[in-house]
This record gives structure tokens, C-alpha cells and sequence, in this order.
């Protein structure tokens, strides 16, 4: 429970054995994935060779020798702040580099994120897989959440999150907070794992990063139908009762599928979105970087949009994903979108995202909820 108390105490065998246990032996070698508690992380490498081991924090965060814990292990907490993001690297003896890549970000975690009251607690169903006209021959793991809540008179607010399988549980605690306290309207969600073929073999790429209306009639014609036919639920049709959101290529699958329907998709949440050239097809130019200029050629579309990225994001043959996403805004601010930009510090991960959750959703439903 107390890392940091534990490491003074390592002469008692059981302390000792639990610390060892905590650290993780498995990525020990070559350094553990920080282990984040509020603005607390443990960080630790084993080097059979080194006498003393000195964690450093790219670019600009401080040195910090490690405590050697014996058997080759050194480890400690370290106290940050919030929104700082580092890459960390392990020296032994101050003079040879140890150890993977890793990085660490730091950012409170919501109250709305945690555990729900059991009396606020919707349902999370595991749902069956069916077969996909829309990409024929694969199916995909798909839960829904049903609020506890009553649909109201118009029906059901309705929620599509990419990758849902790395989602559902945050995803969970932050509706049946926010449905609970009216910060949100009473709504379904359903929360999708990209779909496969029976060999394993994912199509993530052709459903996220495709500039194609395929994803949102997969959502639209067989599991929203699906989800209605099963829990005998109203959908309201209103868009701004209607999000979909993801992260990376996620996020840009997100915006496809309000891009190519708006009345249907009114609200899109965006988190370190790939909005590169990842799908570039033969022409090798085909890929999401054409939205910058596609947003400043079409008619404004009705979509309300937050968008979210960190400056350490993905730099690769692809594209930039922080400069892609500042085009993005600089083309939405150009035809007056209603949108949010929230830079960060951050990598090509969820940390700080997660963090902007239960106000991206407040900002993102305030029209539908009269504010």
C-alpha cells in the first residue's frame, strides 16, 4: 500500500518479498512500465552488473540514483507533477545505457473514472457475434451498456467507442457517474473491438483509417439494429444526442463515420488521432491528411468535436500526429466548427484523455442538455 515506506523496511523478508513482487520480474530486466498512482510512480530495472543504476527523465526532468534493493534490482518512487510526460531511460553506473524504452505521463484521475455506487451501476453485456455483411467474413467482440436509468421520452442518448476492449471498464464508471449526477443524458453505448476473421486476423486499418462510409453503415445498419432488436430499447435519432468516439486510429474513425453522416453522428470525441496518412492505398496519398483541406472545402458539416494530442505523439513514415491534429484544428477554426483543443505533453497514448473524459462529455452534451 505504501511503496515508499516498504523500501525502507527491505531488511524484513516479507517487505522484501513484496516489493519484489510489486516491481514486476517479468519487464524487470528491462525496466518495468511505470507503475502510476495519482502523481506517484514506481520505477525499476534489474542489472546484475551494476554497482548503481541512475534513472534519467528525457528531456529536461531530473537524475535520480536509484535504491538498490539487492539481488540486482534497484527501484524508487518518484513524486511529479501533474501533466508531465517523459521518456525514461536507466544508466548503470552513469555511464552505459540500460534497459527498453518507456515512457511515463502523469495526470489526476477523475473521480468519475472510479467505481459507481452499486445503485447508480448500469448493466456491461457481453454480446454475441454475428457475421458482417458490411465487411463480409468477420465478426467482432462488442459489449453494450444499458444505464440504469429510464430512457427518456425521445429515447436513449447513443454512444459508439472504438476499441472497446481496452475501454468498456473506464468507459462504464464514467456513464454511470455522469448519468447519475445529469451531467450526461441517459444513453447506450456500445463499445466494439475491431473486427477479425475466424484466423485472428484483425481489419482495424480498413475500418479506422479508410476515408469510406463503410464503418459508419456497420454501425448504423447492423449494430445499432442489433442493440435495439436484443434490449427492446429507443434510440433517440437526435445527433446531438449521438457521439462516437476512439483514440489514434480510433479517433479518426470517429470523425469518418460523423463526416460521412452527420444526421446520424453528431458528437465526436478524438484522442491522439491518427489523422496521417496511414492509409495511403496506391496512389501512397489517399490517407486521413487529406481532411485538412477536404474541412476547408465542403459546406460546414454539423459536428461539435473535441480534439486531443499530446507534442512527444508519433513522429514516423506516416506523418506527425500532433502537427496533423493542429491542422486539423487550424481547418476547423478556418470554417467555425464548434470545437475543443486540448494540447498536452503527452505520447501516442490514453492517460491524458482519460483525464478530459467527464468534461469532454460535459462540453460535448451541454446543447442536448440545455446548457
Amino acid at each position: 500500500h505504501d511503496f515508499e515506506a516498504a523500501l525502507k523496511r527491505l531488511s524484513e523478508p516479507a517487505v522484501k518479498a513484496s516489493v519484489m513482487g510489486y516491481v514486476d520480474r517479468k519487464s524487470l530486466k528491462s525496466g518495468i512500465w511505470p507503475r502510476v498512482s495519482d502523481d506517484k510512480v514506481v520505477l525499476g530495472i534489474e542489472n546484475a552488473t551494476a554497482k548503481w543504476v541512475e534513472l534519467r527523465l528525457i528531456p529536461d526532468g531530473p537524475k535520480v540514483k536509484l535504491k538498490n534493493l539487492g539481488d540486482g534490482v534497484f527501484a524508487d518512487v518518484l513524486k511529479l507533477k501533474y501533466q508531465d510526460a517523459y521518456r525514461i531511460e536507466y544508466w548503470a553506473d552513469g555511464k552505459t545505457k540500460i534497459g527498453d524504452p518507456r515512457t511515463v505521463e502523469i495526470y489526476p484521475e477523475p473521480a468519475e473514472l472510479r467505481p459507481a455506487e452499486a445503485s447508480k451501476v448500469g448493466k456491461m453485456v457481453t454480446m454475441d457475434r454475428f457475421e458482417s455483411k458490411i465487411y463480409p467474413g468477420t465478426s467482432s467482440e462488442w459489449w453494450t451498456y444499458i444505464p440504469k436509468a429510464e430512457a427518456p421520452a425521445g429515447g436513449y442518448g447513443f454512444i459508439v467507442v472504438q476499441d472497446g476492449q481496452w475501454a468498456k471498464g473506464y468507459w462504464q464508471n464514467a456513464l454511470d457517474n455522469m448519468i447519475a449526477k445529469g451531467d450526461i443524458p441517459p444513453c447506450v453505448a456500445i463499445l466494439i473491438k475491431p473486427s477479425e476473421y475466424p484466423n485472428g486476423n484483425s481489419i482495424r486499418m480498413r475500418q479506422y483509417d479508410y476515408l469510406t462510409n463503410e464503418y459508419s453503415r456497420f454501425i448504423l445498419e447492423e449494430y445499432e439494429p442489433a442493440v435495439v432488436k436484443q434490449f427492446g430499447v429507443k434510440i433517440s435519432q437526435d445527433p446531438k444526442l449521438r457521439l462516437i468516439t476512439g483514440a489514434s486510429s480510433g479517433g479518426i474513425c470517429a470523425w469518418t463515420a460523423a463526416w460521412e453522416r452527420p444526421d446520424k453522428f453528431g458528437l465526436v470525441l478524438s484522442w491522439i488521432g491518427s489523422f496521417v496518412n496511414i492509409a495511403s492505398g496506391d496512389s501512397k496519398r489517399e490517407g486521413g491528411h487529406n481532411y485538412h483541406a477536404m474541412i476547408r472545402k465542403v459546406p460546414k458539416k454539423p459536428i461539435r468535436v473535441v480534439l486531443q494530442d499530446g507534442d512527444q505523439d508519433l513522429d514516423n513514415e506516416h506523418g506527425n500526429w500532433y502537427l496533423a491534429n493542429l491542422n486539423m484544428v487550424a481547418s476547423l477554426k478556418h470554417e467555425g466548427y464548434d470545437y475543443q483543443w486540448f494540447p498536452g505533453h503527452g505520447f501516442h497514448d490514453g492517460a491524458h484523455g482519460r483525464s478530459l473524459l467527464p468534461q469532454n462529455l460535459r462540453w460535448l452534451f451541454a446543447p442536448a442538455m440545455g446548457r
